[in-house]
């Protein structure tokens, strides 16, 4: 398989996780096969309803649904970094695969990028 970029980091307060994003749409608009794991604190980024306006800054949530209508093949969470931040499927955007061996996940892609 293609590229999968995993990201560690929270959705906001570092803007490594939205490059990463950007990176992903970019190779994903150029017919490159390219993945997303959300692993450790960067399984937030998953999570539904997120309430951004005291931070000023707009929510993840709507670019992550598009991901894979713009051709990002896969959404994956890490299960052990879901539990710990109390994530469910019911509490997560659509479309997310959990990934219960997140080291499988990486050695089934060519190239591998990390955020931050």
């Amino acid at each position: 398989m293609g590229t999968l970029i995993v990201i560690d980091q929270p959705p906001y307060g570092t803007w490594a996780g939205r490059e990463a994003l950007d990176m992903a749409f970019s190779l994903a608009a150029f017919d490159q096969p390219v993945a997303l794991l959300f692993t450790g604190s960067g399984v937030n980024w998953l999570r539904k309803s997120q309430e951004t306006k005291g931070i000023g800054q707009k929510s993840v949530e709507k670019n992550l649904s598009a991901a894979l209508i713009f051709g990002v093949e896969a959404l994956y969470a890490d299960a052990t970094a879901c539990a710990r931040y109390g994530l469910v499927q019911d509490n997560m955007v659509t479309g997310v695969a959990m990934a219960e061996n997140s080291a499988e996940v990486i050695r089934q892609h060519s190239h591998i990028a990390f955020a931050g």
